[in-house]
């Protein structure tokens, strides 16, 4: 009986580490199994010990090429080096990500580590207290970082980090070649999206902030300020029927650019130079005030942080970061005047030698999160045809 026991818990724990079940479920059955048996002490007790110390962490990205080379170049090798195993999920948008993390038990329960797209995410998950502080003696990796891109986080959270700075990019145009030309799309810039002659044959994001981004440069605003609302929200009235196809993923915006669905979108700027790298006929527009963006490694409130910051310093090693950079096609947070970048970085189309990221426009935290529900509902309500 008691091996038997065992057994099934030795099963459960390996589901659990495959990433068959969730952190929540799994402590659920193994005190379920605990109470079953009787267990207080005996080979209980070892076993549970065992099994919430720090044998794994889960990470949670964008899936595809992303996902692929924070796999190959981070995760498995730092597996290998420490015996933690790397449980990695996907999600394809913020928004559903953090209704995921809010449903969890406790808040952020079975999730550790999550690859956040802007200060404003940051901004989101402070607010609903799911930030640590992390100790930076243990990440001394971390020298190598811009301070341009650790500035936003520490003002939020009083000079403390509960994230790593990785990468940056912009949310800028794709366009295929064979249909318009470099001297067409420089000259309309944002509003190449709401050209007629490519009724259709146009795509974009879901994503709410994308799309009023790019409505604010349609009609001449800065997107961090918009003044004319009505302008805006008429400009997506517009192109909505002009659009052919809202992606939902980068595996999905890849697909429609190099099946020809579409001829232009907004596109992820490392998404455009994977295609570039296939051969396809994709350029890459970044019109004035283009979205651009930094992604960093947040830690969720309940990891466990020694293993957490062993992991992050571990992928803050240069040759690990510029692995990864190289991967995925977004260029590292490293200092570029400090860390040597190899060609495969330095013509990256977002890449910025200087380390400073002057001239990049961010989003602004407090303007888009105090802004949130207004503008998701009204573009969920514009989508939709309303």
């Amino acid at each position: 009986m008691k091996q038997d026991q065992e057994k099934r818990l030795e099963n459960l724990y390996e589901r659990y580490l495959n990433g068959d079940i969730s952190r929540r479920n799994f402590i659920r059955y193994l005190s379920l199994a605990g109470v079953a048996a009787g267990l207080a002490g005996g080979p209980f007790s070892p076993f549970s010990r065992n099994a919430f110390a720090a044998n794994s962490i889960r990470f949670d990205g964008w899936g595809g090429v992303v996902s692929e080379a924070f796999r190959e170049h981070a995760f498995n090798p730092f597996t290998k080096a420490t015996g933690i195993k790397v449980v990695d999920g996907e999600f394809g948008d913020m928004d559903t990500y953090l209704t995921r993390v809010k449903a969890s038990f406790p808040p952020g329960g079975e999730f550790n580590l999550a690859h956040l797209s802007g200060v404003f995410d940051y901004a989101r998950y402070v607010g609903l207290g799911y930030d640590v502080a992390l100790d930076e003696s243990k990440i001394p990796n971390l020298k190598y970082v811009m301070t341009a891109m650790m500035e936003p986080y520490r003002k939020i959270t009083n000079g403390k980090l509960s994230a790593v700075p990785y990468d940056y990019g912009q949310t800028g145009i794709a366009y295929n070649t064979k249909y318009i030309s470099k001297d067409k799309a420089e000259k309309m810039g944002a509003s190449l999206l709401w050209d007629k002659d490519l009724n259709k044959k146009l795509g974009s994001w879901g994503d709410w902030r994308t799309n009023i981004w790019y409505a604010a440069l349609h009609t001449g605003q800065n997107p961090n300020n918009i003044t004319d609302l009505d302008a805006m929200w008429n400009a997506l009235r517009q192109q909505v029927p002009m659009i052919k196809k809202y992606w939902g993923s980068g595996a999905e915006l890849m697909s429609l650019l190099a099946n020809e669905e579409i001829y232009a979108t907004v596109a992820w700027s490392g998404r455009v130079a994977a295609l570039q790298a296939q051969g396809h006929p994709i350029g890459f527009l970044s019109p004035h005030n283009c979205y651009s963006w930094q992604e960093c490694i947040f830690v969720i409130k309940g990891t466990d942080l020694n293993v957490a910051q062993q992991l992050l310093n571990y992928m803050l090693e240069p040759k690990a970061a510029i692995a990864v950079a190289v991967g995925q096609k977004y260029p590292p947070s490293l200092d570029p005047t400090m860390v040597p970048m190899p060609d495969e970085v330095k013509r990256l189309p977002e890449f910025d030698p200087t380390g400073k990221l002057d001239g990049y426009l961010f989003a602004d935290p407090a303007y888009w999160n105090g802004h949130q529900v207004e503008f998701a509902e009204k573009w969920d309500r514009i989508k939709a045809g309303g």
